[in-house]
């Protein structure tokens, strides 16, 4: 879609409306993010502070999983605005196959720490592992919130709702799931090179 229709006739405002009040939402969650990391970088003086915590490899993992899915939702966006319904399709049921792969690599990443005797709460946690369960446990609320919108586009995407002229699911979709993917590479590097 143009920016000229965008702005010229209903449905391009209703879809610039829903733009603007996701990348408000973004905003919102990015800045909860940014105040969890700074209470991070705050609670370094603590005496309970782990310097030698490694992140579990199944976070690494996990990471190269959504930084695949980013490039799948992107190909989906692609693929319907040159009206490839079948690509589309493929790129949508791939991007969702990599969704569930990253929450099974997290929960995975999550038993990791665990045999190693790190744990969320309790008398045997420390401040370094309630963070790194927190920021993982938000994302994935978020991620999960993604995943919903993800079904929620490709039963749209079935009943031939997409199109080239009407992409508006998809592209919204896309913003916001490129968006997890950026926040989760934040945190990853932000535990990996804040210690």
């Amino acid at each position: 879609m143009s920016t000229t229709t965008m702005f010229t006739n209903p449905a391009g405002r209703d879809a610039r409306s829903k733009k603007l009040l996701l990348i408000f939402a973004m905003v919102s969650m990015g800045m909860m993010f940014a105040g969890l990391t700074s209470a991070f970088v705050v609670s370094k003086n603590r005496a309970d502070w782990l310097k030698t915590l490694e992140l579990p490899q199944a976070f690494y993992w996990s990471t190269c999983i959504i930084l695949l899915s980013s490039a799948t939702i992107h190909w989906a966006k692609i693929s319907i605005q040159k009206n490839q319904v079948s690509a589309t399709t493929k790129a949508l049921l791939i991007t969702l196959i990599l969704g569930i792969a990253f929450v099974l690599l997290q929960f995975n990443g999550f038993n990791e720490l665990i045999s190693k005797g790190y744990y969320f709460a309790g008398s045997q946690s420390t401040i370094t592992t309630t963070f790194i369960y927190t920021f993982a446990i938000a994302h994935l609320v978020h991620l999960f919130s993604g995943v919903i919108v993800l079904l929620i586009v490709i039963y749209n995407h079935f009943k031939q709702k997409y199109s080239a002229t009407q992409s508006t699911g998809i592209e919204l979709a896309a913003m916001y799931w490129h968006f997890l993917d950026f926040l989760w590479v934040y945190l990853f590097l932000f535990l990996y090179f804040f210690r």
